[in-house]
């Protein structure tokens, strides 16, 4: 089966000079963990839960949830998101996109073809595929 299959591609991006409180706040809305960070359709990086945590701790220690908003609207997006993203095609496997997170120890795989984002990939995705294959399988047995 192959990562097009599975993947989300409905994906919510942001933009390099977005506030990183927006980031914020779309994470614990949407409950996401990963955001790709695009320039029209192409990926120029990610930014995850623990980018939005290390950038907003110092802030966290010292203040309450207004001071850290208030913190996080002066930190843009490209100030703090990983710039060497980990991506996948979408014709690759489901298989091979496991073993790249495992071994990157990663929980998205952004899915690029022809260098404009076309999905997300998430272990979540993996996850439930390989349980809903397995149940699948069971009841043909």
């Amino acid at each position: 089966m192959k990562v097009k299959n599975i993947m989300t591609t409905e994906v919510v991006t942001l933009k390099v000079n977005e506030e990183l409180s927006l980031a914020s706040d779309i994470m614990t809305l949407a409950r996401i963990r990963h955001l790709p960070v695009v320039e029209g359709d192409h990926l120029v990086g990610i930014i995850s839960q623990r980018d939005l945590f290390k950038a907003s701790l110092a802030s966290v220690m010292s203040h309450g949830y207004r001071e850290t908003r208030d913190h996080l609207k002066k930190i843009t997006i490209k100030e703090v998101m990983a710039k060497d993203v980990v991506t996948i095609g979408p014709d690759a496997e489901i298989r091979e996109a496991g073993h790249i997170m495992l071994e990157k120890k990663i929980g998205c795989l952004p899915v690029v073809q022809n260098e404009n984002l076309v999905g997300m990939l998430t272990e979540t995705d993996i996850l439930q595929f390989y349980v809903l294959h397995h149940q699948n399988e069971v009841k043909t047995d």
